[in-house]
């Protein structure tokens, strides 16, 4: 009960009675605010819109308990019919959203294969480059070797079927 008893402070020529449990932060609140008019507004702007935030919240609790007391009779005797209904429409927003997806990333692909074309480099272009290089460059091994070995096979195969 000692850190409750009130205590005397002498500030200036004033003489004020203060308890010890909210004071210090009353004190620092003052000075710290007090000398300035606009954080002042500030502050207690945010003190009445956090108010009022906080009971809109209270208002919105209270009002969706109270909804789900008085509708809960009325949607289990309708729950046959709620609940395919749900299904369906589950379903139709997720074709919608997967048709909207895929939508997106056809245009989207699109407009890449536009840019490419065009000689504007977008992202990723140089690794498309590098990779039709690499089959160009194997395409060509390929027909080079064709070339050396295929008479040699022909003559192979000549010699199995002599009539071909």
């Amino acid at each position: 009960m000692a850190d409750r008893a009130p205590t005397q402070r002498a500030r200036g020529s004033t003489t004020t009675l203060t308890t010890n449990n909210g004071s210090a932060f009353l004190r620092k609140l003052q000075t710290h605010i007090g000398s300035n008019s606009t954080q002042l507004v500030g502050f207690l702007t945010l003190i009445i819109s956090g108010s009022i935030l906080l009971l809109f919240t209270g208002i919105t609790i209270i009002g969706a308990l109270l909804g789900l007391i008085f509708f809960t009779p009325l949607i289990i005797v309708s729950s046959p019919i709620w609940f395919p209904v749900a299904i369906v429409f589950f379903f139709a927003v997720a074709e919608f959203l997967s048709l909207c997806g895929f939508g997106l990333t056809f245009m989207a692909g699109l407009s890449w294969m536009y840019r490419y074309f065009r000689g504007l480099n977008p992202p990723g272009s140089d690794q498309v480059d590098y990779a039709r290089n690499r089959i160009y460059d194997t395409a060509s091994h390929v027909k080079d070797y064709a070339r050396e070995y295929g008479g040699y096979l022909q003559s192979k195969v000549k010699d199995a079927a002599p009539g071909a």
